[in-house]
């Protein structure tokens, strides 16, 4: 095995290696046995929409995914909804970040480093779980990928103007697929500090910076308008640090082994800042407002693959000249070993059960129970992302809470009546299918809507049957008496 990857990488480019292996990883249960959890279900259905209705939603919510719904959108239209096309733009994404990750490190620490690195990317478990993820994480990590090698490039003497273009129009695009992403820019910052680039560069890059970043600002100032679709993150905690600090930590003895030394270009100058400074900014950030989640800085997984494969590298150095014919085995074997050491997370990160819940399965529950003239009702009103996803399933069934659809009303979950109106629709029916969380994953009900209709069944239905399905449930309910 070893010898044939030394015959490849003489004859093919390194980045190649790890961009088919990532393609492989992503391909490998891709459906996740046919489900989709409430995260994609939002893109689902956005991406089901006119072009007319998402930028009407947009104007409400999710502003700050727009860019992606709409490309979404078009390849919906193109391939028609179904997990392949909802998830194999994120696969193709991270194969381009592992490709990127494999071409810095070698250009700045030799081919086994960058072999080592790009390989490395895809099995980290991060990587695994938005590998297979329809949102947007992993477009950022492409562009943060393609930004970062843009940025050595110009650092290693070829700044041509289209390259600096280039460099600021991608990091627009991903701050137009999330803002957050700009943290990369701090990042790149530290990488400029840390090599002391010179005056010229310097100029060259604030300038494109400066470009993206301003080119950004209204979108960042408009979604600070729908600041309420993040209020459910949590505040940091001790226990949220805990993942950051051991990357950090891990981060860290990888740059020691690339011997850093400031005013050198090298992997540790570039890997650790993009690991470091995105966590550290974002945990700054949060102490504003509570915006910690590890997606949104995901990015900062190609820091930690290029230090990891930096000291692959190293390892082949220091073994090669005490047992050359063993030292090509060295990152084939490292690569075995860490296959089959993730083998159970990597299984469980594409399984059903490695996402909060499924719409489609309770949606296929809800075909076996309905009969005709029933009523649905969901608690909270967000679940109704099954229908949406869904809708062919809950034909015939009304849903009475609703009076004007998401599409319409330019949301994600419609808009219902007050709980007035929701008592008497509800007292007019016969039987009522209720959709709601199995109660592992439910949260306690809030409002007053939901409120009301938890009464009503209470005080004047029966529960005639009850399925709960990976995260979800659904009971059919019939007037006593």
């Amino acid at each position: 095995m070893a010898c044939h990857i030394v015959v490849l990488r003489r004859r093919l480019p390194v980045w190649l290696i790890p961009l088919l292996w990532t393609l492989v990883l992503g391909l490998w249960g891709l459906s996740r046995q046919q489900s989709v959890w409430r995260d994609e279900a939002a893109t689902w259905q956005v991406a089901r929409r006119s072009v007319a209705d998402i930028w009407h939603m947009l104007g409400h919510v999710d502003v700050v995914h727009g860019l992606y719904y709409l490309l979404m959108h078009g390849l919906f239209e193109c391939f028609g909804p179904s997990t392949t096309t909802l998830r194999l733009p994120s696969v193709l994404a991270m194969a381009v970040a592992a490709a990127c990750v494999a071409a810095v490190g070698h250009r700045l620490a030799g081919a086994w480093a960058g072999l080592g690195g790009g390989l490395a990317f895809g099995l980290l478990p991060a990587v695994q779980f938005h590998l297979q993820e329809g949102r947007p994480y992993a477009l950022i990590a492409a562009g943060a990928g393609i930004s970062t090698l843009l940025l050595v490039t110009v650092l290693d003497g070829r700044g041509r103007t289209v390259r600096w273009a280039a460099y600021g129009g991608t990091v627009l695009v991903c701050a137009l697929l999330n803002w957050l992403s700009l943290l990369i820019l701090p990042a790149h910052l530290a990488t400029l500090a840390w090599t002391k680039a010179g005056r010229g560069i310097w100029t060259r890059w604030a300038a494109s910076a400066t470009a993206a970043a301003a080119a950004s600002l209204p979108l960042i100032l408009f979604s600070r308008s729908q600041s309420d679709q993040v209020s459910w993150i949590p505040p940091l905690t001790w226990h949220i640090m805990i993942g950051p600090a051991v990357l950090l930590a891990i981060g860290g003895l990888g740059a020691l082994l690339d011997r850093p030394r400031a005013g050198r270009l090298s992997v540790a100058a570039v890997g650790l800042p993009l690991l470091a400074v995105p966590q550290i900014g974002l945990i700054g950030l949060s102490l504003i407002q509570p915006l910690f989640l590890d997606r949104y800085v995901l990015f900062g997984m190609l820091g930690l693959a290029l230090l990891i494969g930096t000291a692959l590298g190293a390892a082949v150095r220091s073994t090669g000249p005490r047992f050359p014919r063993a030292s090509p085995w060295l990152v084939p074997a490292v690569v075995v070993v860490a296959v089959v050491a993730l083998l159970p997370q990597s299984l469980a990160k594409r399984s059903p059960a490695s996402r909060v819940d499924d719409v489609l399965s309770v949606a296929a529950e809800v075909r076996q129970l309905k009969k005709a003239g029933d009523a649905v009702l969901f608690i909270p009103a967000a679940r109704r992302d099954t229908a949406l996803v869904s809708p062919d399933d809950f034909a015939g069934l009304r849903d009475i809470a609703l009076t004007e659809s998401p599409a319409a009303s330019g949301t994600l979950k419609g808009k219902e009546a007050g709980p007035d109106r929701i008592r008497t629709a509800m007292s007019a029916q016969q039987r009522i299918l209720l959709v709601t969380d199995a109660p592992e994953v439910a949260r306690p009900v809030s409002a007053e809507r939901d409120l009301a209709k938890t009464a009503v069944l209470k005080e004047c239905f029966t529960a005639i049957a009850d399925e709960q399905v990976r995260g979800r449930r659904v009971t059919v309910y019939e007037r006593r008496g």
